[in-house]
């Protein structure tokens, strides 16, 4: 039947090897994500040295050839022999899994990276990597080939005994990664943010590519910089950004925070700098001290009568922007992928510095304080409004009788892994994509006009809207605090709208309403762009579809450019027939659809980029556009 199951089959992987097998679980994946992240890990080990004192600045740079190099001015990494390896200390961190000053050994007291396996798995998955630390006047030199020592350590030079660091050049190998080129844009959200997260550390991102590119950056502010510049495309209530810092029980505590006229929360966490996009003790610390305090204060000045409730968390922290950010010498996080932090002190640590410096400052800042309120007094009367209306949104089971929306074309089957929901703007495009369908699975929900912008809306309206109420309805997730994925009915949501400004507007307007309200939607990969043809060419009786110029133009190539071609520029979906709309865009086995991924590493910019687009202020827009109009094509105006 099988083979036997003997010790002979149990293997025992060498050295670095068990990186090289299994990437995936040192790095998340070997896509561009993973490519990333092997940026960040060498990064990491420069920060570690920042935060204990002995770093100023990091220069990171994109090379020619795809390969990295990060240059730190730390201590350089140790060079003496490492007694129990017998080995020099920087062979150990390179080669050696777990293997690193973050410990306990006094190194340091805080640090992010992968625990000391940051070095050695870059390491394993580079085609090769050369360090180079300066150190006590010499350059010591080590070049590895995947993971392995490919020259012994060596002094190959000498320099002022005042410059130190250590500097890493790696090529991530063509056998491990799907693909081997960096994105600058990814790397300068990345750098960015570590820089604000580390208070006066200057980095400096250069590349040395065709586009020749660099950046710097450097925030004396820190996490109060970062709260302006995530405020950018708002206009905040007050002046001021709230800043409150103190060590509790050796627990670092740095909190940030400004409100502004959106009605929407944005608070982002970090342990050691690592983000933490499912929060944790820190999170709810700060949550618990916010409510108090301000209650408290609102209470003893009058700004809230007796006979009113007092206010949630939810009322106070609308159109909040924050930044919590913690250093802890031994961070325990809840899962491997560190995504939420459970150590009880940090929940203390915050709890009682917000509180404390919340108390003052509210105190110090009446008018503050009454805007604090007044917004937050408007927010609980919308959440009362919504929650009415939300009552009747919200997805009952035949027995209660809540139909579906009258204008949904739904699909037979039942089982939602099987099932899809096309999205279409107006009554002719939604008409021909019903006749078009697969009715067995495929599911078409057409909306009139463009939707309401969520962005400038509170949740009562949100509830209001009848393309919104369709759309939840649909769905049967219900959103905020009622999602339920598990509810979900159908595996892919996609959004179907016409290859024009029009088009590409609403199909904003749907996704800032999904990102906003639903956005577990979209990190677990259910929705998608639909790709409608921007040309039909026809010749002697054959059809072909492109669906970019470059593609018209490779069409025309093979084909030959003469009169004989009729070909037909499609300006909306309304234009093509069923039978062209299914074999363009919805026949599963020739369509081409888009899925919208959201990454957690990036989440504060994300939630810019969706504020400059949709929300109210004009100048931040128009400077996006400028910057991003160069990546646009196929747009007409």
């Amino acid at each position: 039947m099988g083979t036997e199951y003997g010790a002979d089959q149990i293997q025992i992987l060498e050295g670095l090897e068990a990186v090289r097998k299994r990437p995936g679980m040192y790095i998340g994946s070997t896509s561009a994500r993973g490519l990333h992240h092997l940026v960040y890990e060498i990064v990491d080990n420069s920060v570690d040295e920042a935060l204990a004192g002995f770093c100023s600045e990091i220069d990171v740079q994109i090379n020619e050839d795809n390969s990295i190099t990060v240059l730190d001015n730390g201590r350089g990494i140790p060079v003496d022999i490492q007694k129990k390896a017998g080995l020099p200390a920087v062979e150990v961190v390179f080669t050696v899994l777990h293997a690193g000053g973050k410990f306990g050994g006094g190194g340091y007291k805080v640090s992010g990276g992968l625990h000391g396996v940051g070095a050695s798995v870059v390491n394993a998955l580079s085609e090769w990597l050369e360090v180079d630390i300066y150190k006590d006047g010499k350059i010591y030199h080590q070049r590895y080939e995947r993971g392995k020592v490919a020259e012994p350590l060596s002094v190959t030079g000498s320099c002022s005994e005042e410059i130190h660091g250590t500097r890493v050049t790696f090529l991530p190998d063509k056998e491990i990664f799907e693909e081997t080129v960096y994105d600058y844009e990814t790397l300068r959200i990345r750098l960015q943010e570590t820089a604000f997260l580390t208070k006066a550390l200057k980095i400096i991102l250069r590349d040395d590519r065709e586009e020749k590119k660099e950046k710097t950056f450097h925030y004396e502010g820190g996490i109060k910089e970062f709260v302006t510049y995530l405020n950018k495309g708002k206009a905040p209530l007050y002046d001021q950004v709230i800043y409150c810092e103190g060590t509790r029980d050796k627990v670092y505590v740095e909190v940030s925070m400004q409100h502004n006229d959106s009605y929407t929360e944005n608070i982002y966490t970090f342990v050691n700098n690592i983000n933490t996009p499912e929060g944790g003790t820190h999170l709810t610390g700060f949550r618990n001290a916010l409510t108090k305090t301000f209650n408290d204060y609102a209470r003893k000045n009058k700004l809230l009568k007796e006979s009113e409730p007092s206010l949630s968390g939810e009322d106070i922290r609308e159109g909040l922007t924050a930044i919590i950010s913690v250093k802890i010498e031994e961070p325990q996080f809840e899962g491997q992928t560190k995504q939420k932090l459970g150590n009880s002190e940090a929940r203390l640590a915050v709890d009682s510095i917000v509180s404390e410096q919340m108390t003052y400052f509210l105190e110090q800042n009446p008018a503050v304080a009454k805007a604090m309120c007044e917004k937050s007094i408007l927010a609980q009367r919308a959440r009362a409004a919504a929650r009415k209306a939300r009552d009747l949104t919200r997805r009952k089971t035949a027995l209660e009788g809540m139909a579906l929306p009258g204008k949904l074309a739904d699909c037979s089957n039942k089982d939602p892994e099987k099932c899809e929901i096309y999205i279409v703007e107006g009554d002719s495009a939604g008409g021909s994509a019903k006749t078009a369908r697969s009715r067995d699975t495929q599911a078409i929900l057409p909306l009139r006009g463009k939707i309401l912008n969520v962005e400038k809306a509170r949740l009562d309206k949100i509830y209001g809207n009848a393309e919104i109420k369709a759309m939840i309805t649909a769905f049967g997730t219900g959103i905020h605090e009622d999602f339920d994925i598990t509810k979900l009915r159908y595996n892919k949501i996609i959004i179907m709208t016409d290859a024009d400004v029009d088009g590409a507007h609403i199909s904003t307007l749907l996704l800032t309403f999904l990102y906003r309200f639903m956005p577990e939607l979209i990190k677990q990969g259910h929705v998608y762009l639909a790709q409608p043809p921007l040309y039909k060419v026809e010749k002697n009786k054959k059809v072909w579809y492109a669906y970019s110029d470059s593609e018209l133009n490779s069409i025309l190539m093979e084909i030959g450019r003469d009169n004989n071609n009729k070909i037909q520029r499609y300006k909306g979906l309304g234009e093509m027939d069923a039978e062209q709309l299914w074999e363009t865009t919805m026949d599963p086995e020739r369509r081409i659809l888009l899925r919208v991924n959201m990454d957690d590493d990036v989440a504060s910019e994300l939630d810019l980029t969706f504020t400059t687009l949709m929300g109210d202020q004009v100048e931040p827009r128009r400077e996006f556009i400028e910057a991003n109009a160069k990546y646009v094509q196929n747009l007409d105006i």
